[in-house]
C-alpha cells in the first residue's frame, strides 16, 4: 500500500478536508487520531495506524484504552515510535485537564459529587491506587490539592502523621482524603474503613476535620460522609 501519508489519501478521505467542510465533529475517533499521528508505515496509511493504536489495549478498546497504555506500551505498535507515543499520551493528560479546568478558580467542594467529578478523569484510568489530600479553608473552598502516595495494585500508602503535618504548614482547617480503586468498584475494603477513623480521631486531637473520605470507581464514587461513616 502506497497511500501512507494522509496528503496521499483522497481528498474525501482526508481528515483535514472533512474538517474544514463538515466540521471536527464529523471526525470518526481513528481520524481524529491520525490527524496526530500524520503519517503511517509503509505498509498503512495513518488512519490504519490510529485504528491499530485504538485496539492496541488487550481488554479495553477505542479511546479509553489509550488512559491506560504508557510509552513502552505504545512503541510496540509497529509504526509507533516514542515520538508518536508522547503525543498520544498528550491527548489522555490534556483531556484529563480540561476536565479539571471547567470548573471555576477556588471552586468549594461543598458536596462529595463536586470532589468526585473534579477528580473522576484524574482517577478512574489509574492501574494502581493512589491517595489525595485536599487542603480546604473554613469556607471549604479548596486551599491545594496533592497527590500523597502511589502503592500497588491493591494497596495504597498513607501514613496519617505525615498527612497532618502537611496540613498544618497549609493552614488547613479541614481535609477530604481521596482515593481510587483500580478494579473500578469504589466500595471500601475493610482496610479503607480503619484508616478512615484513624484519621478522622487524630484530626479531632488536632482540630483538622475530616470532611470525607471518597473512593474512586470508573464513573462511580463512595463517600464516606454520605454512607455516615464520618
Amino acid at each position: 500500500m502506497t497511500n501512507n501519508r494522509i496528503k496521499d489519501m483522497a481528498a474525501s478521505e482526508r481528515p483535514y478536508e472533512k474538517t474544514l467542510e463538515f466540521g471536527i465533529g464529523s471526525l470518526s475517533d481513528a481520524e481524529l487520531l491520525a490527524l496526530l499521528l500524520r503519517s503511517g508505515t509503509k505498509d498503512v496509511s495513518a488512519i490504519e495506524l490510529a485504528q491499530t493504536v485504538l485496539n492496541a489495549h488487550p481488554t479495553i478498546k477505542g479511546l479509553p484504552g489509550l488512559n491506560y497504555m504508557s510509552v513502552s506500551e505504545l512503541t510496540k505498535v509497529k509504526g509507533v515510535g516514542k515520538v508518536k507515543a508522547c503525543q498520544i499520551l498528550a491527548i489522555t493528560e490534556i483531556s484529563k485537564r480540561m476536565s479539571r479546568e471547567s470548573f471555576k478558580p477556588n471552586i468549594t467542594f461543598g458536596s462529595p459529587s463536586t470532589v468526585a467529578d473534579y477528580f473522576m478523569e484524574e482517577c478512574r484510568y489509574r492501574t494502581v491506587e493512589s491517595v489525595f489530600l485536599l487542603y480546604l479553608n473554613s469556607q471549604n473552598a479548596i486551599i491545594k490539592w496533592k497527590e500523597l502516595s502511589t502503592g500497588t495494585v491493591n494497596a495504597s500508602l498513607l501514613l496519617p502523621r505525615e498527612l497532618f503535618l502537611d496540613a498544618l504548614k497549609n493552614d488547613a482547617v479541614s481535609l477530604i482524603l481521596l482515593h481510587n480503586h483500580p478494579s473500578g468498584n469504589p466500595s471500601p475494603s475493610d482496610k479503607d474503613i480503619v484508616i478512615t477513623e484513624r484519621i478522622r480521631k487524630l484530626g479531632e486531637e488536632l482540630g483538622i476535620k475530616l470532611l470525607d473520605h471518597i473512593i474512586i470507581g470508573d464513573k462511580k464514587y463512595y463517600s464516606f460522609s454520605e454512607e455516615g461513616l464520618i
